[in-house]
């Protein structure tokens, strides 16, 4: 490995570009989290004002935004691993953050439904042709480091949610909405999507101010021209068990991840009667300072483990992640006070971003450089149908048909995240040997 390395950084590798990059990205990414998520801080005031059940909340918040973006992730990613990538994800940072903002102005579940759907179109242009940049930018030992920051956005951007959404929703409420010309009087959850909204299109300017690089393999060599739809399917067979087993084990962390980080905000606030404002700012500072640590170290973790010669490096930090996180899901929403869940969040946290920088760098190791945005968008369909299109809805369904009762809403998401870490740990031992084998097979092809 250290063979291959040695040519990425012979001549190619320039540190200033490349985390210039990095930080564009995350900062893209940290938005994306926060007008996805920004939903979980006003269950109450959107179901009181649209009439709305827990489980068609959950629609909201996972099936709309999931629809296209895992139907249109696929196309959208051909055109990242064929055409300009910079231009595809400023595009996309456009168009989510203007359907954030058009969700203040919905009257009905409908119309908030299909704005909800629009923010999922946008956001499908970013991470398989960030991930993808990234490959091209950094050598496979510092791979790890640098997705493992771009991603810490969706742990910063979760935080920064719940904290400028419980701050802007509680005050909003209390001065009875906000009253805009042109609009009228919007409700407190309107006037909160308009605002978080639409500081996203200045984002969609920096991010045309990056450097589209060049296509390169893991071992340094340009990459070829293009691959045809029968080669890219030939790759996938010869390593569906691979593929099947990360895929698979990642959509389970995504469930479990999305069942829990849903309905938490609720959770204190429904279980634990604790202020819509002060659980917004208590979760969104753990999210932010544990679940962005957690994502740094996964990947640290495993370029540890690459320099250490371990070939499945990324897929044993991932399952160790995985192992150390299924208690802490389990006993945080299970915990009988607010103060015992807030401090069981903290690990719940870190542990549960940990397995996600790896997760993304896994793929971009064993897949050819031509093929590695419509791979990560093929690995994004599956664990965003599984996880954001069905985990906050899962644990909904447990509360209104299982359990029928709102109150045991903790149960719930208990339940979900039992199921979901222990399939999670089976599925990524599965995968250890079938990514050895393949990484090496890429090194011999590329060497």
């Amino acid at each position: 490995m250290n063979q291959t390395v040695s040519k990425r950084e012979s001549g190619t590798f320039d540190s200033r570009v490349a985390w210039y990059t990095v930080g564009v990205l995350t900062l893209a990414y940290l938005f994306s989290y926060i007008d996805r998520q920004i939903l979980s801080l006003m269950v109450g005031p959107i179901k009181r004002d649209l009439g709305l059940t827990d489980t068609q909340f959950s629609l909201l918040h996972g099936l709309a935004f999931a629809i296209f973006y895992t139907l249109l992730g696929i196309p959208i990613a051909r055109l990242a691993d064929n055409r300009n990538r910079r231009t595809l994800i400023a595009i996309g940072v456009a168009l989510w953050s203007l359907a954030t903002a058009a969700g203040g102005l919905a009257r009905n579940f409908g119309q908030l439904f299909a704005a909800r759907v629009a923010v999922g179109v946008g956001e499908a242009a970013l991470s398989p042709a960030a991930y993808s940049m990234l490959a091209d930018r950094f050598p496979g030992d510092r791979l790890g480091k640098a997705i493992g920051i771009y991603s810490s956005g969706v742990f910063i951007g979760i935080g920064l949610s719940f904290i400028i959404g419980g701050v802007l929703v509680a005050g909003l409420e209390a001065a009875g909405g906000l009253t805009v010309p042109l609009l009228g009087t919007l409700k407190s959850w309107q006037a909160t999507f308009i605002i978080v909204g639409l500081p996203g299109l200045l984002v969609a300017a920096l991010v045309l101010t990056l450097k589209e690089p060049e296509r390169r393999s893991l071992a340094g060599n340009s990459a070829p021209e293009r691959l045809d739809n029968r080669q890219i399917l030939n790759w996938l067979s010869a390593h569906k068990r691979l593929y099947l087993t990360h895929f698979a084990g990642f959509a389970m962390m995504t469930l479990l991840f999305n069942a829990i980080m849903a309905w938490a905000p609720e959770l204190f606030i429904r279980i634990h009667d604790v202020e819509r404002g002060v659980s917004g700012i208590r979760l969104g500072i753990l999210a932010a300072v544990f679940g962005g640590a957690g994502i740094v170290c996964g990947g640290i973790y495993s370029d540890w483990l690459a320099r250490r010669g371990d070939a499945a490096a990324p897929m044993r930090a991932g399952l160790t992640g995985c192992a150390l996180l299924a208690p802490f899901a389990v006993a945080a929403p299970l915990a009988p006070s607010a103060d015992l869940a807030l401090w069981l969040f903290a690990p719940l946290l870190f542990f549960v971003s940990f397995p996600f920088g790896p997760a993304a760098s896994a793929l971009q190791l064993i897949t050819p450089a031509r093929m590695r945005a419509q791979v990560s968008a093929l690995y994004l369909f599956i664990v965003n149908l599984t996880g954001i299109g069905f985990g906050g809805t899962a644990t909904a369904l447990m509360t209104d048909y299982v359990f029928r009762d709102g109150m045991k809403l903790h149960l719930a998401m208990a339940s979900i995240a039992a199921l979901g870490g222990v399939l999670a740990v089976i599925l990524l031992s599965l995968s250890l040997r079938p990514f050895r084998v393949a990484y090496r097979e890429i090194l011999e092809q590329h060497s």
